[in-house]
């Protein structure tokens, strides 16, 4: 059972809503990533999602577009991401790392070069936004065999035939994009939120994590009412963009903004 299938079931078993925190690698400096994975576990998120940065991501809007350019502009690469995935398992064995980015650099790597490396340095998932599982026939085959979970993305557009078959085709979690549009854009619709959760339990008995638009405590524990798992992206990065002149502060201050979205879910995983 991968690290990921074991995180949603004991938090099941505690009654908890897993809380998926994500970052860019390499934003606003490499070495102050590390520091931020970890303040964010101790600060509550059960797993974490490091971004790969990526000079076209199309599915993200400007808060993450330009954690990428800072990123970038570090000559951040997938092999420096994978460095900081195998400096964080140095102290943290258990939290689930997922991966999350785009095809390019992965292809430009090589997937099973990538897939092994990966797995050698306890990567747990890898969530490409532009490869869908229709288009994944090289990709899933490699995953599987290096042990690493494929996540996909559901949309509020995606008919109840295409949720079928990505539930077929992913695993660890499935990911349930609130929004119409970009990252870190609009305003959550709880109720059709609840409405698409529903209709994605009936067809599958994976974990759904819904992410884009949590941006407090309050959209986080409406959202763990309805999903296993609250994604928090643009609310993150928006902080480190605010805190890119003083890195030194940003492991505590990613933590801050994390911790009470924790203390909100709990709140209402206990009512």
């Amino acid at each position: 059972m991968s690290r990921i299938s074991q995180c949603f079931e004991k938090l099941k078993a505690d009654g908890q809503t897993a809380l998926i925190s994500y970052i860019t690698a390499g934003d606003p400096e490499p070495w102050v990533t590390v520091p931020m994975l970890h303040a964010l576990v101790d600060a509550g998120a059960n797993i974490l999602e490091l971004g790969v940065p990526f000079s076209d991501p199309m599915s993200d809007g400007p808060v993450i577009q330009k954690a990428c350019e800072r990123a970038l502009k570090n000559n951040v690469s997938i092999h420096n991401v994978l460095d900081m995935v195998r400096q964080f398992r140095e102290r943290d064995t258990t939290t689930p790392i997922v991966l999350m980015g785009y095809t390019n650099p992965l292809e430009v790597m090589g997937y099973e070069t990538f897939a092994q490396k990966a797995q050698e340095v306890g990567v747990d998932g890898v969530l490409t936004v532009d490869l869908p599982p229709e288009e994944s026939e090289q990709f899933l085959p490699i995953m599987d065999k290096h042990k690493i979970d494929t996540i996909f993305l559901v949309a509020p557009t995606t008919t109840q035939e295409r949720m079928a078959y990505i539930a077929e085709h992913a695993k660890g979690f499935i990911y349930y994009v609130s929004i119409k549009g970009v990252t870190g854009t609009a305003v959550l619709d709880v109720t059709e939120v609840e409405n698409k959760t529903l209709q994605l339990k009936q067809i599958t008995d994976l974990p759904i994590g819904v992410g884009f638009g949590i941006r407090n405590g309050q959209s986080a524990a409406a959202v763990s009412k309805i999903a296993d798992a609250v994604v928090v992206g643009s609310t993150l990065v928006r902080c480190i963009e605010e805190h890119a002149e003083n890195p030194e502060a940003l492991p505590a201050a990613v933590a801050a903004i994390l911790a009470e979205m924790r203390h909100a879910i709990n709140a209402s995983d206990m009512a």
